[in-house]
């Protein structure tokens, strides 16, 4: 076969939930697929169960009969790896297991002919490694779906090592034949997706062990006030610990322990109680028939304070607080200190509520934080000091909640909460960029089809501002003295220049 040519044929090792999923959406692409699995009745079992999928499909208009028709009928089950020999390409997805994939790959090339494509479906293991036990290691690539596959529509294609640029090229033809968007990276610790998703979790997890919100407030802040459709706690629960922490602890070894992925002992911790999450009916939450047992949230308190005094430079937050204040129902302070009985407001980037307070000159028994990052019509996050007065930060809380819009109040921290989370999301995607594992759009795209988020990204850095983004992580590392939030060159560079985070090299 012409190397140049489409995958006509598509053989898949491994009838689970994965395999199946591809298969589905191969089949449905046009493309002739072959199912093997080393349990005889798996790969028919397999084939049954896709076709109550392609009649959802047809039920819901997204397939025409005779689309699912044919689809069924590309399907067919293989009773040996010898009955993939005339495949154009074949994809494993079976156990995540360096050894076992290695031996599958060397039983494929004696079967298969030498112009096929061996693409391994990992998630987290090297693609270069696993291809090194191949004689023909340029044909072997990362084709890696995410689960379930027909509903996730990202698919990360990876170059090991050795891997020719052609082979690259059909795997992404062929995701695009079969409806999803691939994206392609080169062979490092996680890729693309899980590389950066390591900075939600991990600093998810550091503002928790630090103490500044508890684990309802943190996912609050993260979910209403920055947009995410999960908190890092619920989603760890979601995933679970079992799943979870080994790959924390496998990115950051892989990387050689490289502080920007340092694991948190809180998931070490709870992984040893077997606090798993929602498998085990108790993670960072409890469940009961399937659902989070949460209190409800407490009302803001009527308490209101007499005046409100702003010390806050930049002239346009200044106004977007005072405007906020004064709907509120509040009496803004006009004088050039505050007078004794006003409540002191800050609105610091990167810094906590004391170094805001006493750069200000402020009373810190009646200074309050409030982070302005966030939408402030979905949820306001306010930050005490270690001395805040309690009276202060209900009358605060009183004021910032009077029109019903939620209020969460933490514990003293350098960037608050979303500042923190949203600036290591970006730092984290501008130095997968500055290693060239992947495109800036590409990085973007896999990051917001794959994890989820309100945007990748570095589209999340250029709606910040890469200079404020800058900022948020100069100050911080500054504070805690942790490498962890040094910034990416790539971010550096680009907030000098003034030009989005988005711009490739030349």
């Amino acid at each position: 076969m012409n190397p140049d040519c489409p995958v006509l044929t598509l053989g898949i090792v491994g009838a689970g939930l994965m395999g199946r999923g591809i298969a589905q959406i191969a089949a449905i692409g046009g493309i002739e697929v072959r199912l093997f699995d080393t349990r005889a009745d798996a790969p028919r079992e397999a084939i049954a169960a896709i076709e109550p999928m392609l009649a959802k499909l047809v039920s819901k208009g997204s397939l025409s009969a005779d689309d699912a028709a044919a689809a069924r009928q590309r399907l067919r089950p293989a009773a040996t790896l010898a009955e993939l020999e005339g495949c154009d390409a074949v994809v494993e997805a079976i156990i995540e297991n360096l050894e076992a994939k290695r031996a599958l790959m060397r039983e494929l090339e004696a079967v298969v002919g030498e112009h096929c494509i061996l693409a391994t479906n990992t998630s987290s293991l090297s693609v270069t490694a696993i291809a090194a036990a191949c004689a023909h290691p340029a044909r072997v690539a990362g084709l890696h779906f995410f689960s379930p596959v027909p509903l996730m529509k990202i698919v990360e294609v990876i170059d090991g090592a050795r891997t020719r640029p052609d082979v690259c090229e059909r795997l992404l033809a062929l995701a695009r034949q079969m409806g999803h968007a691939p994206v392609r990276a080169q062979d490092t610790p996680g890729f693309i997706v899980n590389h950066a998703g390591r900075a939600y979790l991990t600093e998810g997890l550091r503002i928790l062990g630090e103490g500044v919100a508890d684990v309802v407030t943190l996912d609050r802040i993260l979910r209403e006030a920055a947009g995410f459709r999960m908190g890092p706690c619920e989603l760890l629960d979601l995933t679970g610990l079992d799943v979870s922490h080994p790959v924390m602890e496998s990115i950051h070894d892989q990387y050689y322990q490289e502080p920007r992925y340092r694991p948190s002992p809180i998931t070490r911790q709870r992984l040893a109680a077997g606090l798993l999450g929602r498998k085990s009916g108790q993670g960072f939450y409890v469940y009961r028939d399937g659902a989070a047992v949460v209190a409800p949230e407490a009302p803001a308190p009527d308490a209101r304070p007499a005046r409100v005094f702003l010390a806050i430079g930049d002239e346009g937050e200044r106004e977007r607080l005072s405007a906020l204040v004064i709907r509120l129902g509040g009496t803004l302070d006009a004088g050039a200190q505050p007078a004794d009985d006003a409540l002191c407001m800050v609105a610091p980037w990167g810094e906590d509520a004391t170094s805001a307070c006493l750069a200000a000159g402020l009373d810190p028994r009646r200074t309050v934080a409030i982070d302005l990052l966030p939408d402030l019509g979905r949820r306001r996050t306010l930050m005490r000091t270690p001395l805040t007065d309690a009276a202060m930060v209900d009358a605060a809380r009183g004021l910032f909640g009077a029109d019903g819009v939620a209020v969460s109040v933490i514990h003293d921290s350098p960037g608050f909460v979303t500042q923190r989370v949203l600036a290591m999301i970006v730092n984290l995607g501008c130095d997968i960029a500055q290693q060239r594992i992947a495109s800036p759009q590409d990085i973007d795209t896999a990051v917001r089809l794959g994890l989820g988020y309100p945007a990748g990204p570095l589209a999340m850095g250029d709606a910040i501002g890469a200079a404020r983004v800058l900022e948020i992580l100069d100050r911080m590392q500054a504070y805690t003295r942790d490498p962890r939030y040094r910034p990416s060159p790539w971010l550096i560079r680009r907030a000098r220049l003034g030009v989005s985070l988005l711009t490739p090299e030349g």
